[in-house]
């Protein structure tokens, strides 16, 4: 299974949980951070429910064409992580919060999310994306 606790990305935000919390649950801010112009399809936030994310074609992925997958909720603890994964190849995707000298820490499981954490950072802080 890709992702592990070895190997991960984070970042403080100068914000407070319940904001962070949001940027990250509501689909139309994960369409803004998390792989800018990717759409996500969010209709419940249950665990076992399914999420669909279209990743678009871009400089940073070098798709030729969109790749729609389906995403499966574990886990969803209010103000602490949020866990999805993906069948095949099976792939498990952790964010975590924790509150850190008067801001938020984030953590997902694994390297190479850090431009999208900085995308999630500039979003909350209200800057410009700069991972787009």
């Amino acid at each position: 299974m890709v992702g592990n606790f070895e190997d991960q990305s984070s970042i403080w935000i100068n914000s407070n949980l319940e904001i962070v919390w949001n940027a990250i649950i509501d689909q139309d801010k994960l369409s803004k951070w998390y792989a800018p112009g990717s759409p996500w399809e969010i209709s419940s936030l249950s665990v076992g429910e399914e999420m669909t994310f279209t990743l678009m074609p871009s400089t940073h992925n070098h798709l030729t064409e969109k790749v729609t997958m389906i995403l499966t909720i574990e886990s969803n603890k209010f103000l602490e992580e949020f866990t999805f994964s993906l069948a095949t190849p099976k792939t498990l995707i952790s964010i975590k919060l924790k509150e850190e000298e008067r801001g938020a820490r984030v953590t997902m499981n694994s390297e190479g999310f850090t431009p999208s954490l900085e995308n999630l950072k500039a979003l909350v802080e209200g800057h410009k994306i700069p991972n787009v």
